[in-house]
C-alpha cells in the first residue's frame, strides 16, 4: 500500500533542531525567526489529516468505497467530480488529482457532510465526516 507523504511545517523550529543535531553554536535573536503565531498562520492546515482503519468506518462508507471500486453507478450527480482541495487540508496536488464521493447519511434529506475523497494513488482514500474540515486517510489493512 502506498501512503501519501505527510507534510509538516516546523518554521523556525526546524532550523533550531537542525543546528542542534548538526552541531555548532545557536544564537537566538528576536529577528531570527517570525513569531510562532505568524508561522502557524502561514502554515497549511494539513495537520488535520489523520488516519482511520477501514473497519472503523461507517457501513455507508464501505458501500461508497465498493461503488468506487466498481465504477458506479453513484447516487448523486456530484459523485466522481474533481475535488478542488480549496480548504488546503489534503496534501497539495495538481487539479484533477482528487475526486469526491458522497457517503450516505441515514435520515438526511441532503447529501449530508460525509464524503470519501480519492487520490490518484492506489488505495489513497480519505474520509471526512465534517464536510472537508478534517480528513482521515483510510488504512485498508486494518
Amino acid at each position: 500500500m502506498r501512503i501519501p507523504p505527510r507534510i509538516t511545517t516546523l518554521g523556525g523550529a526546524a532550523a533550531l533542531l537542525s543546528a542542534l543535531f548538526v552541531g555548532g553554536p545557536v544564537t537566538a535573536t528576536a529577528s531570527a525567526a517570525p513569531p510562532l503565531a505568524a508561522t502557524a498562520a502561514a502554515a497549511p492546515t494539513v495537520a488535520s489529516v489523520g488516519s482511520v482503519c477501514y473497519s472503523a468506518l461507517p457501513s455507508q462508507a464501505h458501500d461508497t468505497l465498493d461503488l468506487i471500486e466498481a465504477g458506479g453507478p453513484f447516487p448523486f450527480d456530484q459523485d466522481g467530480t474533481v475535488f478542488q482541495n480549496r480548504e488546503g487540508v489534503l496534501p497539495s496536488q495538481s487539479s484533477g488529482y482528487y475526486h469526491e464521493y458522497t457517503v450516505i447519511t441515514p435520515g438526511s434529506d441532503t447529501r449530508g457532510a460525509r464524503r470519501i475523497v480519492t487520490g490518484d494513488k492506489a488505495q489513497e482514500d480519505y474520509y471526512t465526516a465534517d464536510h472537508y474540515e478534517s480528513f482521515d486517510l483510510v488504512d485498508h489493512g486494518c
